[in-house]
């Protein structure tokens, strides 16, 4: 099967690796297992919930014209995630939204993202706060959503 959902997200991943803005941010290609401390993230294919379903994309696909070529529609997910070990939740929202302001910046640099036969952006955010006994947490969701030609 061909889907353009692969590639959008090594390309989404690869733009965060390189980006100097997001320094001390750790950018993961969907969920991770790891031990790390690193109270930043940018996950790409992945919301953030471990408790949750783990869905990375959606797509859907029609042929145009003749049926030589199908016309595919996706969304990907994107978690920015900023926690602290305080109770400053506006520095923790401020910091996800920093951190996701990166994604709309590179697509609205190249809203191709470099791709050919692609244009993507972001359609929808969602943001959730919490605190606990690590202190607070901000989660900003964002849905890049797109069409491309397979």
């Amino acid at each position: 099967m061909n889907s353009r959902v692969p590639e959008v997200i090594s390309a989404l991943v690869g733009l965060g690796k390189v980006d100097p803005d997001l320094d001390g941010v750790r950018i993961a290609d969907g969920a991770e297992v790891t031990d790390s401390a690193v109270p930043d993230w940018l996950v790409v294919g992945f919301d953030g919930d471990p408790s949750g379903d783990f869905e990375a994309a959606q797509s859907v696909a029609e042929y145009v014209g003749l049926g030589t070529r199908r016309e595919e529609q996706f969304t990907v997910t994107v978690a920015a995630i900023a926690s602290r070990g305080d109770t400053d939740i506006q520095a923790a929202r401020a910091r996800a939204y920093e951190i996701g302001g990166r994604v709309v910046a590179w697509i609205e640099a190249s809203p191709s993202l470099g791709l050919p036969e692609l244009e993507a952006g972001v359609g929808a955010t969602r943001l959730s706060q919490g605190q606990d006994s690590q202190g607070a947490q901000a989660v900003l969701l964002l849905t890049v959503t797109g069409r491309g030609w397979i």
